[in-house]
């Protein structure tokens, strides 16, 4: 029984949902975790097709986002008012995981890019965001299915060491002065601590925690180590870590336009975060915008018809009858992606 119903892990509930004895077991439109489905075996259910909705992606995404945004918004709290600082992995393992792992599965980076965008709950929702788009990543450098599962959990949990870090200083509205940078940068150490303390992790996804703000020229915290001494699963993370902070709204500026923070780290504005890695990332992302429309910098808009795997930020752009190959033409370049 518990098999047939694992199988609606991810779908919503159609109706409110009674065991056969008439007792209330869950309400209708609930998003179905593992944990809502040994409820559910518990009380004897076997699920039918009938009792779930079919979700579009794009609902599917948001419910799924933000169910997971809501379920480290409750981690996160209940670790801040507790004395022993051990993650609840159970939790994680049956409310955030699987979900995460769903999402990624879809490869529909831009439909999974809007689901992610922070309403007011940056701070949860970011860790989210870093999950699935490092998962992302993970497949893209084609990781084993085992390396994969160990990164999706590092990744959710690189930034768990911030519950030790005062609220006014996640949330503050413009720049942090020295002392509260200082502050900030402690949550890698905290977080390193918390996830090596913890049953059930592995050290490096507390590695993870301790090293997503190093850089490959040493120039990151809290050590400034070098790139040989940053693991590939840390790599990985600062790229999704990175992509994720930049465009998204935050308290004290908006996001940035995609392209631009493509661009941008590209040239290495944020430090040197690992070439390969960046590479693959910044190409993957480039080829899904194939058939969009971009504005270039003489104000003309053309579409992108192919990406060139030596240069992908310069494109083969097609203006009308014209092609032009933005590699060749160094004097033009894109301004910024139109959304469809």
């Amino acid at each position: 029984m518990n098999n047939s119903n694992e199988q609606y892990i991810g779908k919503q509930l159609a109706d409110n949902l009674f065991n056969h004895s008439g007792v209330f077991v869950l309400p209708a439109l609930t998003l179905l975790s593992g944990e809502h489905i040994r409820l559910i075996t518990q009380h004897k259910i076997l699920l039918e097709p009938h009792d779930v909705l079919q979700l579009d992606s794009a609902t599917f995404y948001q419910l799924a986002v933000d169910d997971c945004t809501a379920a480290m918004e409750s981690i996160f709290e209940e670790l801040r008012y507790t004395k022993t600082k051990r993650l609840p992995m159970i939790e994680l393992r049956n409310e955030v995981i699987p979900f995460i792992q769903q999402v990624s599965e879809k490869n529909d980076f831009y439909g999974i890019l809007a689901a992610l965008q922070s309403k007011d709950d940056y701070t949860y929702r970011h860790n989210v965001a870093v999950g699935i788009i490092s998962t992302l990543l993970g497949k893209w450098l084609k990781l084993k299915p085992d390396e994969l599962s160990m990164l999706t959990t590092a990744a959710t949990l690189h930034d768990i060491g911030k519950i030790m870090i005062p609220a006014e200083i996640l949330t503050k509205p413009g720049p942090l002065n020295d002392e509260e940078y200082a502050l900030m940068k402690k949550h890698t150490t905290l977080g390193y601590e918390m996830i090596r303390d913890t049953v059930g992790t592995t050290h490096m996804q507390a590695l993870v925690a301790l090293q997503h703000h190093e850089r490959m020229d040493g120039s990151g915290y809290p050590f400034g180590v070098l790139g040989h001494r940053i693991t590939d699963f840390s790599k990985i993370v600062a790229v999704a870590d990175i992509f994720h902070a930049m465009t998204s709204d935050r308290f004290y500026r908006t996001a940035a336009p995609l392209y631009e923070v493509l661009r941008q780290m590209d040239d290495n504005v944020y430090g040197k975060l690992d070439p390969y890695i960046c590479s693959v990332f910044i190409n993957k992302l480039m080829q899904s915008m194939i058939g969009n429309e971009v504005l270039l910098t003489d104000g003309r808009i053309g579409k992108i018809i192919m990406i060139l795997a030596h240069d992908p930020l310069r494109p083969l752009v097609n203006i009308g009858d014209d092609f032009i190959d933005l590699s060749r033409h160094r004097q033009l370049g894109v301004v910024r992606v139109i959304p469809q």
